[in-house]
């Protein structure tokens, strides 16, 4: 009985510290697992994060298929710059800062904030906005255009359409490009509209193809964009391919790469 219970009682301490080793091991790789976690979690919700262009509304500045990098801390934080697709309600912003007119912003859509959205901000709290004959004017002043030539703005379901290309110069000095596809389009005569502190007016840089300010939420625009809605500033595209290609043999599709547009800055 005796040796029983000698024989018995070490194997019995063996296990047990084999199990504590074991254990202390997989805590540890857990607790690296979660530190790795955390911070990828961390640096997408404070530092940048990356989103995808499904729609051609920003050409010819993002093509349909480019991957965005947008920076969160130029705007500060907010419920909307998790990096988690949840409905919160707006609660305000630390570190606010108020973005440019020029930006290119990635918002969540007021309409369904689990979508975000990328558009140009061109009216500040205060601004009135005004389309005149496809013109942007902001209090007043007209927005300079700039014949650019043509070029080939794409929907979304990958058709081609001629557009004309113009540099569009606002009254801060911003420049960047922007398309027109029609003379006399729905969107080129809008009442002028004074933009409400708290809120800014955004527009698509295909002037004829974006659902954005001149739209109200309840038409499937954008309205006035509350700044709560903000996720961060559009700066780069680090990639992109042309969703084009999809409908072509498979050992094409590296071909569909736009290596030109790698890792590029948003004008």
């Amino acid at each position: 009985m005796s040796v029983e219970d000698k024989t018995s009682a070490p194997a019995k301490s063996t296990v047990t510290s084999a199990a504590a080793k074991s254990g202390g091991g997989w805590l540890s790789q857990i607790a690296q697992l979660a530190g790795v976690v955390a911070v990828v979690f961390l640096a997408k919700g404070a530092i940048a994060e990356p989103f995808y262009v499904p729609s051609g509304s920003m050409e010819p500045t993002l093509l349909i298929g480019d991957a965005l990098l947008a920076s969160k801390f130029p705007y500060g934080y907010g419920s909307a710059s998790l990096p988690m697709q949840i409905n919160l309600p707006g609660t305000g912003r630390v570190f606010e800062e108020a973005p440019k007119r020029g930006d290119v912003v990635v918002f969540r859509w007021p309409g369904d904030r689990s979508q975000a959205w990328v558009k140009r901000v061109v009216g500040l709290p205060g601004d009135r906005i005004q389309m005149r004959q496809g013109q942007l004017f902001i209090n007043d002043r007209a927005a300079e255009l700039k014949p650019d030539g043509v070029g080939e703005a794409e929907d979304d379901n990958g058709h081609s359409e001629r557009a004309y290309r113009f540099i569009e110069t606002l009254p801060n000095g911003v420049s960047h490009l922007i398309f027109k596809e029609r003379d006399n389009g729905r969107l080129d005569n809008t009442p002028e509209v004074t933009v409400p502190a708290g809120q800014l007016f955004v527009m698509g840089d295909n002037r004829d193809n974006s659902a954005d300010s001149r739209i109200p939420v309840r038409e499937g625009g954008v309205g006035l964009l509350p700044m709560d809605n903000l996720v961060g500033r559009a700066d780069a595209v680090v990639g992109s391919w042309d969703l084009g290609m999809r409908s072509q043999p498979v050992w094409t599709w590296l071909s569909g790469f736009r290596g030109s547009r790698f890792f590029t800055a948003v004008h």
